[in-house]
């Protein structure tokens, strides 16, 4: 069974994300991080002994900091921090955010800077390895002090006074953990204040989110050349040359691929139809409008891979001196900002994947059937897949807005700024949904285009993606509803077999190879 060691520094992104999507991953704390733990614990428990004053150990929480807690009210303390902010609203976290939630505020523990024993990381990895999925509201968090609430409800379910999540429905804590064989977690000093304080929700989703995201760019590339071919586009557009004079990375990247995936293509050899020497901007301008959002979701990687393995909780404990520092990591505010930029930079690759599919629909600018119907008028063909891009892209420029301009103040004005991290996630989250969607039905109609163009072919790695889409999606002969065939798209590209199937240096995967 593979296993992932968690020693809190070392965590990446592909990890993380290849054991939340394969099958039979376990994941483990590293030896020598519990070593580090058990350290930082007994320094805790020194100050126990000692009544030495530290923020949410021997006092309060928030505004209530002031009021000092005798060791004998250490413990109770602990359930009542857990209960009393377990106040989420709304519909239930995704699972498998959930699921990521589990490991990086373990992962977070086993950096040993927190205070717990091992053994609070070890029962948050038990729910991972049997399929439990705490329910965990998606409302409630402004993102400073962490995502306090639905991390509280995750620390409701794993001291048993909360619910798991099942096909079933609901079911109360405390029978999940009894029927897997596990305990309820029974809280010491500060575990309830390191469990719920932290930015651990945020990170769930910005993980998975810009993981999808630099997938759903990358083929947005892959889409836009089948669009650029069925249009005929001139791919001087594309020349090295130009970019090198305006060498954005993300600018470079996207002009290489239209490149490689264009190059010594039938159709882009036929007399171009409308007769002018340059296409329309979504056209012309892929690599600088593509470009620019590989950038910002390079920009958003990096950003997310430090908060993978960063100290979110407060106060943190020096393992080797055994100081206490009050401060503030747990303020979202730079995963607010950089989940803004990934929802805006998702949200133009949609915009302009929408320009394109109107242009393939369009007889006046497609000099094809009007929505490549074989028999418009009678058939309207793919004329309102167009307006379900509409309507996405609308939606997205809503979802856009950013959530890290604002800020409420909370706890009788001692946190006087908060950044709405937790909104700023969800928002980006549904944004790459909504983007994997339009450009499902970009590759949808571009297919389609290019039915009229035959027997012309495109290259041989735009004929392997239209060959893959063929063994799951017909041609559109007669009016058909197109929902099914949209989900199945969405699919291909979320799999990554797409991209795989395209960009391959070799060119030998087959449909059949990819579908396997």
């Amino acid at each position: 069974m593979p296993t992932l060691l968690l020693d809190g520094t070392s965590l990446r992104i592909e990890e993380l994300w290849k054991v939340l999507t394969e099958p039979g991953w376990r994941v483990e704390i590293d030896q020598q991080a519990r070593h580090r733990m058990e350290r930082s614990h007994a320094w805790l428990r020194h100050w126990l002994r000692s009544a030495e004053p530290v923020y949410g150990i021997t006092t309060g929480f928030g505004g209530l900091a002031a009021v000092r807690i005798s060791p004998e009210e250490a413990i109770e303390l602990q359930y009542n921090l857990v209960r009393s902010h377990s106040v989420g609203a709304g519909g239930w976290i995704p699972p498998e955010v959930v699921r990521a939630m589990l490991i990086l505020r373990a992962n977070v523990f086993a950096r040993s800077y927190s205070g717990v024993r091992p053994i609070v990381a070890e029962r948050l990895l038990d729910l991972f390895n049997h399929g439990l999925i705490p329910a965990i509201p998606k409302q409630g968090s402004v993102g400073a002090s962490g995502d306090l609430v639905q991390l509280a409800h995750l620390a409701l379910a794993l001291i048993g006074e909360g619910y798991f999540l099942t096909e079933q429905g609901l079911e109360p804590a405390a029978e999940a953990l009894v029927r897997h064989g596990l305990e309820p977690l029974r809280l010491e000093a500060k575990e309830g204040l390191a469990l719920i304080n932290g930015t651990t929700m945020s990170t769930a989703y910005g993980t998975l989110s810009v993981f999808r995201a630099r997938r759903a760019a990358r083929f947005a590339d892959i889409a836009a050349a089948l669009s650029a071919e069925a249009l005929r586009a001139c791919p001087k557009a594309y020349d090295a040359r130009i970019h090198q004079l305006r060498p954005f990375p993300g600018q470079q990247e996207t002009a290489a691929r239209l490149r490689k995936l264009r190059t010594g293509s039938q159709l882009s050899q036929q007399p171009r139809p409308h007769g002018f020497p340059q296409d329309a901007y979504s056209l012309r301008c892929i690599p600088q409008i593509h470009g620019a959002s590989h950038d910002a979701i390079a920009y958003v990687w990096n950003v997310v891979q430090t908060e993978l393995n960063a100290v979110t909780d407060n106060p943190l404990i020096d393992p080797d001196t055994g100081e206490h520092l009050e401060g503030g990591n747990f303020h979202g505010q730079p995963l607010a900002l950089a989940l803004d930029f990934l929802a805006i930079a998702c949200a133009e690759l949609a915009n302009v994947s929408e320009r394109r599919i109107e242009r393939l629909l369009n007889p006046q600018s497609s000099h094809l059937p009007a929505f490549l119907s074989p028999r418009p008028g009678l058939h309207s063909g793919l004329m309102i897949a167009q307006y379900t891009a509409a309507s996405i892209v609308s939606e997205n420029k809503v979802l856009c807005h950013p959530a890290s301009v604002d800020s409420i103040p909370t706890s009788g004005g001692q946190e006087d700024h908060n950044s709405m991290s937790s909104i700023a996630a969800q928002k980006a989250w549904q944004v790459v949904d909504n983007l994997e969607t339009v450009l499902a039905i970009e590759l949808l109609c571009a297919t389609q285009a290019i039915e009229f163009l035959r027997p012309a072919r495109t290259t041989p790695p735009l004929e392997r993606v239209i060959a893959w889409v063929r063994a799951h999606v017909p041609p559109l002969h007669d009016d058909r509803p197109l929902y099914e065939d949209i989900q199945t798209l969405r699919r291909l590209i979320a799999s990554a077999g797409l991209e795989d199937i395209a960009l391959s240096e070799e060119g030998t995967n087959s449909c059949e190879g990819a579908n396997a």
